[in-house]
C-alpha cells in the first residue's frame, strides 16, 4: 500500500475519531480533554489530507513530506489517545505522553515546511 493510501486513510479515521470524541465531551461533565482531543484530531486530519494532494502533486518535497506527513499523525494519535484516556479512566497513558505528542507534532509542522521549500514544482 501506498503512502499516500496509508496517510488518507489515517486521516479519515482521525477525522472519525475526532467527531466521536467531540460528540463524547458534548454529554459528559469533565471532559474538556476529549473536546481537545477530538479539535486536535479535527484540525489535523484535514492537513493530512490537503498536504497529501500537494505531496502528489509535487509541491512539497516527497520524502520528507511523507516523514512529516507520518510524524505528524503519530504525534496527534499520541496526545490524543493520552488524553482520551484521562477522559474516561482518569489516568494518563504514560507520563509524558501528551507533551511527546506534542513535540511530534511541532516537529511534523516544520518538517512539513521545509518540505514545501524542496518541492518539484513551485
Amino acid at each position: 500500500m501506498s503512502a499516500a493510501k496509508i496517510h488518507l486513510t489515517l486521516a479519515a479515521l482521525m477525522g472519525l475519531a475526532g467527531v466521536t470524541l467531540l460528540a463524547a465531551a458534548a454529554h459528559g461533565p469533565g471532559t474538556s480533554g476529549l473536546q481537545t482531543a477530538g479539535q486536535m484530531l479535527l484540525t489535523h486530519a484535514p492537513v493530512i489530507l490537503g498536504a497529501t494532494a500537494a505531496r502528489r502533486a509535487g509541491l512539497l518535497s516527497d520524502l520528507l513530506a511523507r516523514i512529516a506527513l507520518s510524524v505528524i499523525i503519530l504525534g496527534v494519535a499520541l496526545f490524543a489517545a493520552d488524553l482520551t484516556r484521562r477522559g474516561f479512566y482518569e489516568e494518563r497513558l504514560f507520563a509524558g505522553a501528551a507533551p511527546a505528542g506534542g513535540f511530534l507534532m511541532l516537529a511534523g509542522w516544520l518538517a512539513l515546511a521545509f518540505s514545501a521549500l524542496f518541492g518539484r514544482r513551485s
